[in-house]
């Protein structure tokens, strides 16, 4: 059974710093079969990609966070995380962790769609000016 747990979130000023965190259960994180992702979504807004680490450790962000947020994924501990520096309000949302299991015939990823197939719950993020 596939479960992702998020973690971190909270309230915190403008200019701050969160680290959120997604425990994976049934896969390996890292793994060469695995895209891991972070979105987030705001109250009537769709939810919109953070971030991607795909199966071949790759990285990709969403243009509008100018190089505030780091992706990561620690094997070991069999977890992903989402370094997010100088935060502003705009970044208040519910942020969500997601995993997408390699399908047949490719590595296909599918970020920033939300077209992964499993999801955490999500945790809040409230960024205070």
């Amino acid at each position: 059974q596939v479960r992702l747990v998020e973690s971190g979130g909270g309230s915190v000023e403008s200019g701050g710093s969160l680290k959120l965190s997604c425990t994976v259960s049934g896969y390996t994180v890292g793994a060469e079969y695995l895209h891991m992702g972070w979105w987030r979504q705001s109250p009537g807004k769709e939810r919109e990609g953070v971030a991607v680490i795909d199966s071949e450790h790759k990285t990709r962000y969403a243009a509008s966070l100018k190089g505030r947020f780091t992706i990561s994924q620690d094997h070991a501990k069999n977890m992903v995380y989402l370094q997010m520096n100088n935060l502003e309000p705009a970044d208040t949302a519910m942020y969500y962790c997601a995993a997408e299991p390699l399908k047949a015939g490719g590595g296909y990823c599918p970020y920033p769609s939300t077209d992964f197939e499993y999801w955490g719950q999500g945790t809040q993020v409230t960024v205070s000016s």
